[in-house]
């Protein structure tokens, strides 16, 4: 499934239902480097809490190529890959309104709730060098794909 468009609502339920994923970002010897994540349907695209110290920001700023994969949690009722480029806020691209604005929205997908002290929230998210990052998928496949459409065929 080719895509440029918002993500249908089953595979945005999908991703509420599935949190946990595993994204494939590339190392600058072009060999995968993953990365087990919580993801979230953001923007039309799907959404990654990730931070600047890690590998795979760096591989990220290099390469905004990626992949996610999203399973059940059994592994074998279904899974979704989610492939294309990133988008990412940061310390290095955003001014600091942005940012802490992006990382707000992180915790409220993620978790489905607000946080009982933004302020706080704002200085462990700063001290951790939080990253707001979306995937805009190009190419989606999956078994949980086929599923889906047989749910929405006519009877």
């Amino acid at each position: 499934m080719a895509t440029a468009s918002p993500l249908s609502p089953q595979i945005e339920q999908f991703l509420h239902d599935h949190p946990q994923g595993v994204m494939t970002s590339f190392r600058k010897n072009g060999m995968p480097q993953l990365s087990i994540v919580t993801t979230y349907p953001r923007d039309g695209g799907v959404g990654v809490s990730i931070t600047e110290t890690r590998m795979k920001f760096k591989n990220l700023l290099r390469d905004p190529r990626c992949s996610i994969l999203v399973s059940h949690v059994d592994w074998w009722s279904g899974f979704l890959v989610f492939e294309g480029t990133v988008e990412m806020v940061h310390s290095g691209n955003a001014d600091p309104e942005t940012l802490a604005k992006a990382r707000r929205h992180i915790f409220s997908a993620t978790t489905r709730r607000r946080s009982r002290d933004w302020e706080e929230y704002d200085r462990i998210t700063e001290g951790d060098q939080r990253v707001a990052l979306v995937l805009r998928p190009v190419h989606i496949y999956g078994s949980a794909l086929a599923k889906m459409r047989a749910a929405l065929a006519p009877k």
